[in-house]
């Protein structure tokens, strides 16, 4: 338990005000009573409102419930649904037409399309690694993945034929992105050979070799014949650097364990150095001491001698957590917590002031702005919230209007039907909308829990409500003004081994009018930078139609029929609960959020609490139609347990699920399936940080 001080009527935990005082207010030039007095203002007013619209979501949730139960047995009526959902305010009227008016958003939001990279703030070193992903070595991606059709590197060094089928791969890439007059790049003599198609693809010379652009996106062809590739390449090429992670999101919410003031202090920290550029990190690589920090900028000479700058990181958003949980890291004057999203939005705006006001060494934003992405919103009125919530901070921290601008996670399935007035809400500063398959999925399980048992996991990704959902997405953000102004983005490639499938499936997204799309490490965006360059978003998005209809949004995916056999539950079963014990275990045991955890078929796949919310909701489904009983779920959880354990044989770390079946990560696990139903949106949130918190206090 860590000491408490007290501050303006509120009990905030000392580590963190200290923190706060010495670290931010005092660089920044603000004075410090005067901020807490502020704070103090800012939490008395939104907490009761926040409290409110929570009282709202569980409101709504009833009466659905409600109708779904008198409805039993009677087909479903698309437009008598619409009419229900228009009575009780879930659905509310379209805004008439607009235009968002952002205005300081950097070109790496606005009008450039690549990669967008997720990293979990609490690990420094994947975040320095995320940072700096915004620039990567094609051959070093191509050699190590699966994305290069060739045999796997033999072991014991450089394997050559490996090394020279990249390299051909590498040709044929320039050769597609920049066109030379006559000639491939395979049959360069030196970096002086060669006349491209267009010339305007030049942009000059840095210290390692070309500058070229294509769709917006940097390549660097680096000329180095002392280096053993470059010495073995006839034009003496030694490698390509992609602009790859335009963007990063440091995430304070899902694919964290943050669960009270000790972590969310590291959290502000890891925020504070690469805000500040002077985050650092060191640990062991091969028997050396390895020292990581942000790199710098890339200089390079145009063709009139100018000398000019690129950034060497990636743009930085930060993700705050949502409006339902709060956090013991300061109580009000009542006694209770305080509600975490509030938080996060004043001390990470607070940390980010840094860079907008000009006092990082590197420099994040180029206009000033300060970029937070917001998850786990339900509809318009809770935008609306967060927007106002925003004015309040900008008002607190002295920050002209709009400074703040935000992210908005379309994941619920209220925002999703209501898509057009959520960006009406916060028209002003929006500058990101985004789908994910799997905390959506959640929400659209638990909302219509009551309606009947769902269709199996695996498919729902070919229901109707789900295209419908992308599509309508990207059309209503392209209706009011997104493209060129603000990411319309597409969510996570979750297996970061299998980047060949990935080349194949995820240009995808851009064809569909993404200008951003997940990816789960820099390797993997440096690949998926491919993608933009073979395909001009922001010309696709001129061709895209009408959006999907609302009734194929609101289409609840119900089984048709629920007489499966044995064996397919068992399986359904089997793959949610693997997958649920497999993460339940690092989140509980070992505070990690997000992990490459094996799946039932031992793939490594990235997965966050999302992962969480889809599975348990749909045990829970299950559980409460009767498709399962509770003694076939017991025998899932228990066999996979087994199977968990086995996974993790090799980590001395590791405390086996099998003989700890009351410890706190199995009973997190069976919590979220029995327990499922009742939690408030389907959410995992309030039970894994309970049992993380059983945990740290031993």
């Amino acid at each position: 338990m860590t000491s408490k001080t007290q501050r303006a009527g509120l009990s905030v935990d000392q580590g963190l005000a200290t923190f706060l005082e010495a670290e931010v207010l005092a660089p920044l030039g603000r004075d410090v009573d005067a901020f807490w007095s502020g704070f103090a203002t800012l939490v008395a007013r939104f907490t009761p409102r926040n409290r409110a619209l929570l009282a709202k979501r569980e409101d709504l949730q009833a009466k659905i419930d409600a109708w779904h139960k008198a409805r039993k047995g009677k087909p479903h009526d698309a437009v008598e649904y619409r009419a229900f959902l228009s009575e009780i305010g879930y659905l509310v009227p379209e805004p008439g037409p607009f235009t968002i008016g952002t205005q300081n958003v950097d070109p790496e939001i606005a009008t450039m399309a690549g990669p967008q990279l997720v990293v979990p703030i609490l690990n420094a070193r994947f975040l320095l690694n995320a940072a700096n992903a915004r620039w990567g070595s094609l051959y070093d991606a191509l050699y190590g993945t699966d994305a290069l059709d060739a045999p796997p590197a033999r072991p014991g060094g450089y394997d050559e034929a490996r090394g020279a089928a990249v390299i051909a791969q590498g040709r044929a890439f320039l050769d597609e992105a920049l066109p030379l007059v006559d000639q491939s790049w395979a049959d360069l003599a030196d970096e002086n050979d060669g006349k491209l198609v267009d010339e305007n693809q030049y942009v000059g010379r840095t210290d390692k070799g070309l500058l070229f652009k294509n769709n917006g996106l940097h390549i660097e062809v680096v000329f180095d014949s002392s280096t053993p590739v470059g010495a073995s390449d006839k034009a003496g090429i030694a490698d390509i650097n992609l602009e790859a992670a335009l963007s990063t999101i440091a995430d304070c919410e899902d694919s964290v364990a943050a669960v009270d003031a000790e972590d969310k202090l590291l959290a502000y920290t890891n925020w504070l150095g690469v805000i500040r550029g002077d985050l650092e990190e060191s640990f062991e690589k091969g028997g050396l001491t390895v020292t990581r920090k942000l790199g710098g900028d890339k200089t390079y000479t145009d063709r009139h001698g100018n000398t000019h700058t690129l950034s060497g990181r990636s743009m930085m958003f930060v993700r705050n957590v949502g409006h339902l949980m709060t956090n013991p890291a300061m109580l009000l004057e009542d006694g209770s917590e305080i509600p975490e999203g509030i938080m996060d939005a004043v001390f990470t705006s607070a940390i980010s002031a840094i860079d907008a006001e000009g006092h990082a060494r590197y420099g994040n934003s180029k206009h000033g702005s300060i970029y937070i992405v917001k998850p786990k919103m339900h509809g318009p009125e809770e935008c609306a919230f967060t927007n106002e919530l925003f004015d309040a901070v900008e008002d607190l921290l002295g920050l002209p209007r709009h400074t703040i601008k935000v992210g908005v996670m379309d994941e619920e399935r209220r925002t999703s039907a209501n898509l057009a007035a959520c960006i009406h809400a916060v028209k002003d500063r929006i500058v990101f909308i985004n789908t994910g398959f799997l905390d959506r999925t959640g929400d659209e399980i638990h909302t219509s829990m009551e309606a009947g048992p769902m269709m199996r996991k695996g498919a729902m990704k070919g229901s109707p409500w789900l295209a419908a959902y992308e599509a309508r997405n990207v059309a209503i953000g392209l209706a009011h003004g997104l493209s060129g102004k603000a990411q319309i983005g597409k969510g996570m490639w979750a297996a970061p081994d299998l980047m060949g499938q990935m080349m194949v499936e995820k240009i995808g997204h851009l064809r569909a009018g993404a200008n951003t799309a997940w990816v789960p490490s820099p390797t993997a965006a440096t690949l998926h930078a491919l993608h933009y360059h073979r395909e001009n978003v922001f010309d696709i998005q001129k061709d895209l139609s009408e959006p999907a209809s609302l009734d194929a949004l609101l289409t609840i995916p119900l089984a048709e029929n629920t007489n499966w056999p044995e064996d397919e539950l068992r399986e359904e079963l089997d793959n949610n609960c693997q997958g649920l014990l497999g993460y339940v275990v690092r989140w509980i045991d070992a505070g990690v959020g997000c992990s490459k955890v094996p799946d039932i078929n031992d793939v490594g796949l990235m997965e966050d609490r999302a992962t969480l919310r889809i599975s348990s909701q749909h045990i829970a489904n299950w559980l409460h139609h009767g498709v399962v009983s509770e003694e076939m779920v017991i025998d899932s959880l228990t066999r996979m347990a087994a199977k968990v354990d086995a996974q993790n044989a090799d980590d001395p770390d590791y405390q086996p699920l099998i003989g700890n079946e009351d410890g706190p990560a199995f009973s997190a696990a069976r919590d979220l399936i029995f327990k499922g139903a009742r939690q408030p949106s389907g959410y995992t949130e309030p039970l894994l940080h309970h049992w993380r918190q059983v945990k740290k206090a031993g």
